[in-house]
């Protein structure tokens, strides 16, 4: 067993030798030695790739996978000895002051070293690594705790009451009542030991709770998948240069030791995190048949290919041919998702009457989305604070629905159920798509409040039911544009959606949705439409993640017609009280609203095209929130006709291009070219 071990060792000193491992160890002993302070404990991350320790030593390699401690011990003798024989550390005495952390690669890609955190029975009891997956859903702040701590005998004439006879390391899944202690007692001369305490050495811990990301499925509101399942948060510590490597809401593939904390009489199952990898959902690399052959279809107009997929978009909530412009800007949403920081956002505001077909319409929209986030009515939007559950004592920080949206939409329901200073939240989040947490440090027993700032990355989806506002001296038959009766919404917050969309201006006859409603009634699973088959929901959906991952880039030509539009609008709608009532974020959303036209168009050039169909969905939303301006476009510029042959898609071709004629003369009567710029432009 000897010669096994020594053989181990040997290993170990050359795959440290070949991987630069031992290079660096030399440069973290030179750390320690240049500080001249004596510790407990020297603590080394190693990092280890088992494929290429196996091939060298295949004893080796199986025991890093299976027995990490007792490795650990191999790699622990292995520093020792170079430590002394290079003579690293001066102030190092014995071998247990040698602290090593291993930091596998990864794990061989087999069932039996992946712990599904869905799955029961589960296996803690083996100490050895495995690999694991979630989504981040809650974060404790950092705290700190003991990694190594130096005892003596208390008994002076014994010969362990000096020197690092007796050193205390923290291990995988143990608190800290078993690292430090007062009821230690010498192997030697039986008398109790005490600690040393100042060559204690902390560290920093952080507790965070993950989930399956199977949980993702639970929280849309629609969805074909009919399979059940079992889903429980997962405790997860991360200790020393791993604290604040996560972030909420975020994917992570995890490798570390399971482990069980005895809290009381409540004993939870953890995983000791030793390595960190962030997942990254990588789409699909092409669109599906169908949607090729459509494409070619349309391929002499930038504008049809979109508008046909508007058109049968959703087919099995809504007829073809219905709520087009509202089903229009879903797609235009879904593929302005990302989860890059600083991206571009499209957040939906629809006013409606029939909110039952809405919700089932936006419902149906989110489940094409692998981050689509239903908010139930009873949790909270944002994050909150609450008392970690593990007895630190600490605060922990809650993801809620906004963060476990990240890079997808979050649907938030009927706007004018929220309370005022929900409202008022929600319009700081869309402004600067952050929301900051305040923990008060005499609740969570810190010395000083702290402020966390958690980043918001996701488009928001809601609608206003115009029939429940509390006055209704506008008659649904009357209707006014610019004169919605939303008193229930605060201004400032219509200004930062991307958004406002009032479905009221049907594109087919309204019994053709009473005759879709009563069928599906009857028959849920019914296919009313040839083509929801060939355009199914799956397909959507994998057109959505191709799409969204395309890189667009900006046109002059597209940059001029923004910029163009934007300086001469904020001429046209002004008031002498609050001077413009274009904000400056509209030019954010008509750059965004032209990506994403460029996107679900297929190219990877923002053309003058994006930009008009932009403009004008712009144009629209203001024209409901201030009235008419000198542009004066149609009510339904996008979709003023019913799409049902090739003649219709000729017709609209042709109105587009009077409006793009009509934009260029609004521009040049009303732009920076004809007046002097101010110092507000």
């Amino acid at each position: 067993m000897h010669r096994e071990i020594q053989k181990m060792r040997e290993t170990a000193l050359v795959y440290l030798d070949r991987s630069g491992g031992l290079q660096k160890f030399v440069h973290d002993c030179k750390r320690y030695n240049d500080s001249k302070q004596s510790y407990a404990v020297y603590r080394f991350v190693i990092s280890i790739n088992p494929s290429d320790i196996a091939e060298l030593d295949a004893t080796l390699g199986n025991c890093i996978l299976h027995s990490p401690m007792q490795a650990a011990q191999i790699f622990q003798s292995v520093c020792f000895i170079a430590i002394k024989t290079l003579s690293l550390i001066e102030q190092l005495q014995t071998e247990a002051q040698v602290s090593v952390l291993l930091k596998p690669t990864h794990l061989p890609p087999l069932p039996s070293y992946v712990l599904s955190l869905s799955a029961f029975p589960f296996n803690y009891t083996s100490q050895r690594f495995y690999m694991s997956e979630g989504i981040v859903i809650a974060m404790g702040t950092v705290t700190k705790y003991t990694q190594g701590a130096r005892f003596l005998c208390t008994e002076e004439t014994c010969p362990f009451s000096e020197g690092f006879r007796y050193i205390r390391v923290h291990l995988p899944g143990a608190t800290e009542s078993a690292t430090v202690r007062n009821d230690f007692v010498c192997s030697l001369c039986s008398s109790p030991l005490q600690e040393d305490m100042k060559f204690r050495v902390l560290g920093d811990k952080q507790i965070v709770e993950m989930i399956d990301a199977k949980v993702l499925n639970t929280l849309k509101g629609y969805s074909n998948d009919k399979a059940h399942f079992r889903i429980q948060a997962f405790t997860v510590f991360l200790r020393d240069e791993l604290a604040n490597k996560m972030k909420m809401g975020s994917h992570y593939k995890i490798i570390g030791i399971p482990a069980c904390v005895q809290h009381g009489l409540q004993a939870t199952a953890c995983i000791e995190v030793n390595s960190i990898q962030l997942c990254k959902s990588n789409g699909p690399s092409f669109v599906g048949e169908n949607f090729k052959y459509l494409f070619s279809l349309t391929s002499s107009s930038c504008w049809r290919f979109t508008a046909i997929l508007a058109n049968i978009f959703a087919s099995q909530v809504v007829p073809p041919g219905t709520y087009n412009t509202l089903k229009f800007a879903i797609l235009l949403s879904l593929v302005q998702t990302c989860e890059k920081e600083n991206t571009d956002y499209l957040d939906l505001l629809i006013v409606t009457s029939d909110t039952l077909v809405i919700d089932r319409l936006l419902n149906y929209s989110l489940c094409l989305l692998p981050r689509g986030i239903r908010h139930p009515p009873s949790n909270e939007i944002f994050p909150s604070v609450s008392k970690d559950t593990h007895g630190t004592g600490s605060a922990s920080i809650q993801a809620c629905s906004a963060v476990l949206a990240k890079g997808g939409v979050c649907y938030i329901g009927d706007l004018s159920s929220y309370k005022k200073d929900k409202l008022e939240l929600l319009q700081s989040v869309l402004e600067s798509r952050a929301t900051t947490v305040f923990i008060p440090g005499k609740k969570y027993g810190e010395e000083a409040d702290q402020q966390v700032t958690i980043s918001v990355q996701t488009n928001f989806w809601s609608f206003v039911d115009v029939d429940s506002s509390s006055k209704k001296h506008i008659q649904k038959d009357n209707f006014l544009i610019g004169q919605m009766d939303m008193n229930s919404i605060p201004p400032n917050l219509l200004d930062v959606f991307g958004l406002l969309i009032y479905d009221e201006f049907p594109s087919c006859q309204p019994s053709s949705l009473v005759h879709h409603i009563l069928k599906k009634a009857v028959n849920p699973e019914a296919t009313l439409y040839k083509v929801s088959q060939k355009f199914g929901m799956q397909d959507y959906e994998e057109f959505i993640l191709f799409a969204k991952n395309l890189h667009v880039e900006l046109s002059s030509e597209a940059e001029n017609l923004i910029q163009g539009y934007y300086l001469a609008s904020r001429r046209v709608r002004r008031d002498s009280v609050h001077g413009s009532t274009l904000s400056a974020s509209a030019l954010k959303i008509l750059i965004s609203l032209s990506k994403a036209h460029t996107k679900l168009s297929l190219r990877r050039k923002v053309l003058e095209e994006d930009a008009l169909i932009a403009i004008l969905l712009l144009e629209s939303s203001l024209t409901l929130k201030h009235g008419k301006s000198v542009l004066c476009i149609a009510p339904n510029p996008v979709f003023p006709f019913d799409l049902s042959d090739e003649y219709t898609l000729q017709q609209r071709d042709s109105y587009l291009r009077q409006c793009h004629h009509q934009l260029l003369k609004f521009i040049g009567a009303y732009g920076p070219g004809i007046h002097t710029n101010t110092n507000e432009e």
